[in-house]
């Protein structure tokens, strides 16, 4: 008589134990969630959030050097984008050390209590921008860069001062920061970066700096140059430099001087970096209805601007005492990706992420 063997009662036995109960009378989608879940346990918390980031639709990370200058030259659109629900996340070179103080009763602050006090007042903006997620730039040994200092050349154009200090963004290693703007990069996995121009909007050394330096750190966050074989590699999809159209800019010029707006700049005169030709202008973004959370950020740098809001033509003022006008758009170049509609009158996009899936 042949006698079959009795199946192995313990988990052995193929497709049973526990795995078979645990797929027993379920669905393939319910099992997937599982393996999912399982996978998602054994990532570190960075990976884990990174997964986290692509739920969310839209993500624009915008680099600049000092708190301040994201109100100043990109406020609406944060605000716009951060109301609409997209993932918004600044990141900010420096703590703005040496920035000059304009209210009397602050020009005691020495650098290291400055930039505590602009710490301050960046939480300040972004909670009035509507932003969460805003971080600085760290070193490798995880310390932060410091403000370079500038000198002004004349109204609307800085450059370098005589001394700079060992630790400052522009003393550093030039690929050194660029690869920590990489890795914030692959971490927050945008489909859209913001940064200044070449000349950093009116020639500070920082905002140069870091427009170099966002460069080269999208060419190494897509991979190229770094071949550690552990980073994730992120490719941008579109990448915007802030400008303004020279012609609406003198326009603007002309508007303050006739108002008899005190210190106006000369509306004839050199125009700073961030005035471009207007046909260079690919893209607008229209923030009238983020106008009040703008001038809130704005008063919340209180450091660095002054707000003229009862003067004939409203406008802001820095440490020079230009009045500069405070407008309701504001202005874009793309120097990477492809232009979407809808566009304006002007043949300009009217939306960063225009064009871009909202599955990637």
């Amino acid at each position: 008589m042949t006698t079959t063997p009795e199946p192995p009662a313990g988990p052995e036995r193929t497709g049973e134990g526990a795995a078979g109960a645990a797929t027993a009378g379920r669905d393939a989608l319910e099992i997937a969630e599982d393996v999912v879940d399982d996978v998602a346990r054994e990532l570190d918390p960075a990976e884990l959030a990174a997964l986290e980031r692509l739920d969310q639709p839209h993500r624009l990370l915008l680099v600049h050097a000092h708190p301040d200058d994201e109100t100043l030259a990109t406020g609406l659109t944060m605000a716009r984008y951060a109301e609409a629900g997209a993932q918004v996340v600044l990141l900010t070179a420096t703590r703005g050390e040496l920035g000059e103080v304009i209210p009397p009763q602050l020009a005691h602050l020495g650098p290291e209590e400055l930039a505590e006090h602009r710490t301050g007042e960046l939480a300040a903006a972004m909670e009035a921008l509507g932003v969460e997620d805003h971080r600085f730039l760290t070193r490798p040994d995880g310390s932060g860069y410091r403000d370079s200092g500038m000198v002004w050349l004349r109204p609307g154009r800085a450059a370098a001062g005589d001394d700079v200090d060992p630790r400052a963004l522009t003393a550093a290693d030039p690929e050194e920061v660029a690869g920590r703007i990489a890795d914030v990069v692959r971490e927050v996995r945008p489909q859209v970066v913001v940064t200044y121009e070449p000349g950093g909007g009116y020639g500070h050394p920082d905002h140069v700096r870091v427009a170099e330096a966002t460069a080269r750190a999208l060419v190494l966050a897509a991979g190229e140059g770094r071949g550690d074989g552990v980073t994730v590699p992120w490719q941008v999809a579109k990448v915007y430099e802030v400008v303004q159209p020279a012609g609406e800019l003198r326009a603007a010029l002309r508007e303050l001087a006739a108002s008899g707006a005190p210190g106006a700049a000369d509306p004839a005169g050199p125009l700073p970096s961030v005035a471009v030709p207007d046909e260079q202008v690919t893209t607008v973004v229209d923030g009238a209805e983020q106008v009040p959370a703008k001038i809130a950020a704005l008063r919340a740098h209180a450091t660095q601007v002054v707000l003229d809001l009862d003067a004939p033509v409203p406008a802001l003022r820095l440490s020079n005492g230009v009045p500069q006008p405070l407008g309701v758009r504001e202005h874009f170049r793309l120097v990477h990706g492809t232009a979407a509609g809808p566009f304006d009158a002007d043949g300009r996009e009217t939306d960063l992420f225009a064009g871009i899936a909202t599955t990637s």
